[in-house]
């Protein structure tokens, strides 16, 4: 299972031939994609209200996680640990991370904030 991060969505959605689109499609066409809620909220919330409704319907097809109360129990765990390492994270990074871990699925992003993250053991990153 891959947990794909907003950064890769956003680099689909603007361009079909991005480098990221093709290897995207044969994940969801394999059922290898889980989309955080937060991800989810992002690109709605980012997308044109014309466009909204055709991309929800598309992001309807793939899994949905879902962060409860143990996961947010571990973002507080993660942030602390990685403070005291000298590492500062994003909640919505965290939030993403800590769902991929829940699920033993790795991360795809573009963001360079996961690669920190892997150093610290926190995710599995995809590629």
């Amino acid at each position: 299972m891959v947990i794909v991060d907003t950064s890769v969505w956003v680099a689909v959605l603007r361009s079909s031939t991005a480098p990221e689109a093709a290897l995207l499609a044969q994940l969801i066409d394999a059922d290898a994609v889980a989309l955080p809620l937060p991800v989810r909220v992002e690109l709605l919330s980012g997308t044109p209200a014309r466009d909204r409704k055709a991309l929800r319907t598309r992001l309807s097809a793939l899994a949905v996680a879902v962060p409860t109360d143990e996961t947010w129990a571990l973002v507080e765990r993660w942030a602390e640990s990685a403070a005291d390492k000298g590492h500062r994270f994003g909640v919505g990074d965290l939030l993403i991370a800590a769902l991929a871990a829940e699920r033993t699925a790795l991360v795809w992003s573009l963001d360079r904030d996961f690669e920190r993250m892997e150093t610290l053991k926190l995710v599995q990153l995809y590629g």
